[in-house]
């Protein structure tokens, strides 16, 4: 059995602009890495890059000629179906500078494995047994924007929200929390926030502090990564559990991983496939954080439906007792059409609905 690839570029437009502590985004490109087996080319697999501009390490101008580079140089491979030779071979293949690529090669290859149905892992959550709780995700801009998208996932069922900070004024920022706790206890409505490393070290105890009296779940990463004694000190006086998001990005190896994380010792970590290295690279990050005692849980990074697809299907690959930051498919007005499906505050996969066309 020998592999064949090659590559499909789809520029993702965003239904509105998308703010964050980094800048607007208001569209996203993708690369579908398809492969499959040149005696049987009617079967392929399909696995999506998406680097994000301003987090992903392999966000670079040379990405593309990367991507056709691999699409040539797996041309005639041998390769055998089981799950661990094929990741196995991935991360052997796609060097860990290039993680969104890796994970693509994973899931294409993954997929191929089971027939080319979008078919990642065996569990409930493809066949339409397991729903995965999510959280619903307020973007940053105007007071009134914000204040109408909280309206809209309460409205919606949503139990756990999370809204990005950092960008407006910190006071008006505070009162959208407290908008919310004015109608739901912590009991009632889980609230969460994301910096994006929005805050100076010197300020970000006094605003923690702020944050925790209005009864929040956690913040992630309030600080910018790469301030490995700064975010110690705050993971030790924080009187709000913290998540490391950013932090994480361009760690790779065990050992490695695990110093982080004993030095820093957060509350809990967030997981991004595509920003990490793929799916390998997720779980080992997964083991490591349950052998310390430490909280996780995963996100995408604005892929489209097929990346999606992907990371639900990993997360349901673990007990999920938190709720998960897979609620992005809706982000786009050009997004691959799929079976996956929200409701309230769950994703699902409906078996037996079909697959759209890639744009």
């Amino acid at each position: 059995m020998s592999l064949c690839a090659s590559y499909q570029k789809h520029t993702l437009k965003f239904k509105f602009e998308a703010g964050t502590s980094r800048g607007i985004l208001k569209e996203h490109t993708a690369y579908y890495l398809k492969v499959w087996d040149e005696d049987a080319p009617e079967v392929i697999g399909i696995g999506e890059a998406a680097p994000l501009k301003g987090l992903s390490i392999d966000y670079r101008e040379d990405f593309e000629q990367k991507t056709q580079d691999l699409c040539k140089e797996i041309h005639g491979i041998d390769w055998k179906g089981d799950e661990n030779w094929l990741l196995d071979f991935a991360e052997n293949f796609v060097p860990e500078n290039l993680p969104a690529l890796r994970f693509a090669l994973e899931v294409a290859l993954l997929d191929l494995s089971k027939g080319g149905e979008k078919r990642i892992f065996d569990n409930g959550f493809y066949t339409g047994v397991l729903s995965l709780p999510i959280n619903g995700l307020i973007w940053m801009g105007e007071p009134d924007f914000m204040m109408r998208q909280i309206e809209d996932k309460l409205a919606q069922g949503f139990q756990c929200i999370k809204l990005k900070i950092g960008a407006i004024n910190f006071e008006q920022e505070l009162a959208l929390l407290d908008f919310i706790r004015a109608k739901y206890s912590p009991e009632e409505i889980t609230l969460r926030v994301d910096a994006n490393g929005a805050f100076a070290p010197s300020e970000a105890l006094s605003k923690l502090k702020a944050l925790a009296k209005r009864g929040l779940h956690s913040i992630e990463q309030p600080i910018a990564a790469h301030q490995e004694e700064e975010m110690e000190t705050l993971c030790q006086k924080t009187p709000l559990p913290i998540a490391l998001d950013e932090e994480l990005i361009g760690i790779q190896g065990g050992f490695v991983q695990e110093d982080l994380l004993k030095t820093i010792k957060p509350q809990f970590i967030i997981l991004k496939p595509t920003l990490l290295g793929g799916i390998t690279a997720t779980k080992k990050w997964i083991s490591i954080a349950e052998k310390l005692g430490i909280g996780w849980w995963i996100t995408s990074a604005l892929e489209s439906n097929i990346g999606l697809n992907a990371i639900c299907q990993l997360a349901a690959e673990y007990p999920i007792t938190l709720p998960q930051g897979l609620g992005t498919g809706g982000l786009y007005e050009n997004n691959i059409f799929s079976p996956l499906e929200i409701k309230k505050d769950k994703i699902s996969y409906i078996s037996g609905n079909h697959w759209g066309d890639l744009a």
